[in-house]
């Protein structure tokens, strides 16, 4: 026996399981910072089967055996890499203790376990506060319904539908793709089919084009056509179908790539530049919605932490081998927000009927970037001694991407999430950083 980690987590023996068995569940307990990928997940905790995506196209395939809900079920390694030379049988065991209940993993394998115990830790600490979150958004008046989700496959999308999914929600990935199964439906982003969203209670928009790279006239047009008419059709038909909920993605970048000192909240006025236009229009495009009373929800969100994408999959391995450092003078402020309160962001806005219009989905402290790149050093336990020239940037971007980019600078404040009394998981970004990075003591 390799490892046996147990918790107790605070919610009732029957949830906790049932949570295990719903969709999404092996997404929201897959670490971030490893190097493996959800291939497949099981149909049932009852012999049912997953598949993980390794590095170099190799494959992990495991059963899962012995289900004795609500107290029990074992996954048993049938494929992987060396497979004759590896053995892998990981117990997962629930029992009843006070309140809550007890979770144990019990795992049999040649693996030392030192390698083994970040990983579930990152399991317990997910689960405890998935459950936690969920609880509290029933408590709120979170009920079960259906959600219509574009950008489903992204990271930020991956993590809201398997989160939505675990809740007990009923999520609907709109994709481009032929459709593989009933949870999907297909969409197509200039013209989509009149019953598209027939049976959706809310559509929650994530698609576009990653804004990451130089900012040359076909990168621009294609940060613009994926967002604005997109957006537009959806809210269209949103609005005729009378869904009563529509939240879409948008971004901080409404306030300009500087503006100072300057404290911005969802009242602050737009700024300028080429990010300051779409994320207007954008948001603009969400009209023909909330003119027919959808309830229509902005989520303005800055930069979001996770080893999976965005500036931290880029930073990530460059301080971890210790030549991070920070941008020029240090000086710009840097709006971030942890994945998972983002994804208690896009829920809250399908729930709380307070929230109309613009939402900062930002942590409650900005910090400056020198002190970013000290946080995340001292996370990893690495010098961040190597600054990275302002030159540096524009010669990956381009002036103007350097500019809206990776010289951005603003100081952004959740104000309406704040009024309205939302609690975040990662209010500072040491914790954030050592969660998502699997740093925890």
């Amino acid at each position: 026996m390799s490892l046996i980690f147990s918790s107790v987590v605070d919610a009732p023996l029957d949830e906790v399981f049932a949570w295990h068995a719903r969709p999404g569940a092996i997404h929201r307990l897959t670490p971030p910072w490893q190097p493996v990928g959800v291939v497949r997940e099981a149909e049932s905790l009852d012999g049912g089967r997953a598949v993980l995506g390794l590095p170099l196209g190799l494959r992990w395939g495991a059963r899962h055996t012995a289900f004795t809900p609500p107290h029990r079920f074992v996954d048993e390694l049938d494929s992987a890499p060396l497979k004759w030379a590896l053995k892998w049988r990981h117990s997962h065991e629930f029992a009843a203790e006070g309140d809550g209940t007890r979770m144990t993993d019990r795992v049999d394998t040649q693996v030392p376990g030192v390698f083994l115990r970040s990983m579930f830790a990152y399991r317990h600490r997910q689960l405890a506060a998935d459950l936690a979150a969920q609880a509290s958004a029933r408590k709120a008046g979170d009920r079960p319904i259906t959600v219509a989700v574009t950008g489903a496959s992204g990271f930020v999308g991956t993590a809201l539908w398997s989160f939505l999914s675990t809740a007990g929600h009923r999520v609907v990935k709109l994709v481009r793709r032929s459709p593989t199964g009933p949870d999907e439906r297909r969409w197509d982003p200039d013209r989509p089919a009149p019953d598209l969203l027939s049976d959706v209670d809310a559509v929650v928009h994530l698609a576009g084009a990653s804004i990451a790279g130089r900012f040359t006239d076909a990168h621009r047009r294609e940060i613009r056509s994926s967002r604005i008419g997109p957006t537009r059709a959806l809210a269209d038909l949103a609005a005729a179908t009378g869904v009563p909920v529509f939240v879409s993605a948008s971004a901080i970048g409404f306030y300009g790539a500087d503006r100072g000192d300057e404290e911005l909240t969802e009242e602050s006025e737009r700024g300028e530049g080429f990010l300051a236009d779409v994320v207007a229009d954008w948001e603009a495009a969400t009209a023909p919605a909330a003119a027919a009373g959808v309830r229509v929800v902005t989520v303005r969100t800055g930069i979001v932490q996770s080893p999976d994408g965005g500036t931290l999959r880029l930073f990530h391995p460059l301080f971890a081998a210790g030549l991070g450092g920070r941008l020029g003078d240090g000086r710009m402020w840097q709006s971030w927000i942890g994945l998972d309160d983002v994804v208690d962001v896009y829920h809250r806005a399908l729930y709380d009927e307070s929230l109309r219009g613009p939402v900062n989905a930002v942590a409650p402290e900005a910090v400056r970037n020198s002190t970013y790149t000290t946080t995340l050093a001292k996370v990893l336990h690495r010098p961040a001694l190597l600054p990275v020239p302002s030159f540096g940037p524009k010669l990956l971007l381009g002036e103007e991407g350097a500019r809206e980019l990776a010289g951005a600078s603003q100081l952004v404040r959740p104000a309406v999430l704040t009024g309205a009394g939302h609690a975040f998981r990662h209010p500072d970004l040491e914790s954030a950083l050592k969660h998502v990075l699997g740093r925890w003591s």
